[in-house]
């Protein structure tokens, strides 16, 4: 603290600035909750980035990283005139898009509509029902995709032949990958997906909706101008999120439905390098068309984030 005087001559107490070290030792509890936090990310986020320099150089595990030449932006050049390229980045972009436009909506949809419910024991009833799949994990998922999708003894082909169809080769036909991925993404996390949400709803005033009530609005007219504006911050952050990881499709999942009669429309960025890095074993190729995959993501992140920053949402920063 230090004392002083201010213009009208009154003594005033003035705080004295604390330093950096100060703060940190003033708060050290919190800094240590964090640093677990900080050390995932530099193990497993920062440290893995010093094999991004494979990408620019031809890997020879005899020479190990540091001793493989260098070559520049080959492996870019080679991917991008591969005849394969277009086929990638048009079917990466259309899965990610498709599976963006129907599971981005859905569980603000169903969270707004649970938030909606009185009887509380039926909301955790749904809820429940809801969360479930999402704790099925994508092996299991897939092999029920096969068995129920089966022409000899799926019950989805069982159903159609009863009712005067033909039986459906789901897996093998290519027009049937991308619906058969969105739906199984769609049942498995829309559930989980609305958790966040409904904890954006808790916060949002009773009063507001009290207010509402008061001024005649129905429930329709209370969900759009209460509950959704009290959730736009939420919904704007996760937007950013979303496109961001635009090209990151699930690998798993897209590799365990791939074969080789729907390779057309299965075969993505992710499958491609595994394809190549592991089973190929050309690890600076693959790690070329990763780093690509990773740059084309940063700019998707930072557009989307300048946007929403200049139209005056909330930004990430």
């Amino acid at each position: 603290m230090e004392i002083s005087l201010n213009k009208k001559k009154q003594v005033v107490v003035v705080p004295k600035k604390m330093t950096r070290r100060k703060k940190v030792m003033r708060n050290w509890e919190l800094y240590l909750f964090v640093l677990p936090c900080l050390l995932w990310f530099v193990v497993f986020k920062y440290v893995p980035m010093y094999g991004i320099q494979l990408a620019f150089k031809q890997y020879i595990p005899t020479e190990g990283i540091w001793g493989s030449p260098w070559i520049g932006f080959q492996h870019f050049t080679r991917f991008f005139e591969s005849y394969q390229f277009w086929t990638l980045i048009q079917n990466t972009l259309s899965l990610s898009l498709w599976a963006f436009i129907f599971t981005f909506p859905v569980p603000i949809i169903v969270a707004l509509l649970l938030n909606q419910l009185t009887s509380e024991r039926y909301k955790k009833f749904v809820q429940t029902v809801i969360y479930a799949p999402h704790f099925i994990s994508t092996v299991v998922l897939v092999g029920i995709l096969f068995v129920f999708l089966s022409p000899t003894s799926g019950i989805v082909n069982h159903l159609i032949v009863l009712l005067g169809g033909e039986p459906i080769l789901f897996m093998a036909r290519p027009e049937w990958f991308k619906p058969l991925y969105v739906i199984s993404g769609l049942w498995q996390e829309t559930g989980w997906a609305t958790i966040i949400y409904l904890a954006a709803l808790a916060g949002v005033s009773p009063a507001l909706h009290e207010a509402a009530i008061m001024d005649g609005a129905n429930k329709w007219q209370r969900i759009w101008h209460v509950d959704i504006p009290g959730i736009r911050p939420t919904i704007v952050i996760l937007l950013i999120l979303a496109i961001g990881n635009i090209m990151n499709v699930g690998f798993e999942k897209a590799y365990l439905m791939q074969t080789d009669l729907n390779k057309s429309a299965s075969a993505i960025i992710p499958t491609y390098v595994y394809e190549i890095g592991l089973q190929r074993a050309q690890y600076s190729f693959a790690a070329a068309i990763g780093l690509f995959n990773s740059v084309i993501n940063l700019i998707m992140l930072l557009m989307v984030n300048r946007i929403v920053r200049k139209l005056g949402g909330n930004s990430l920063w």
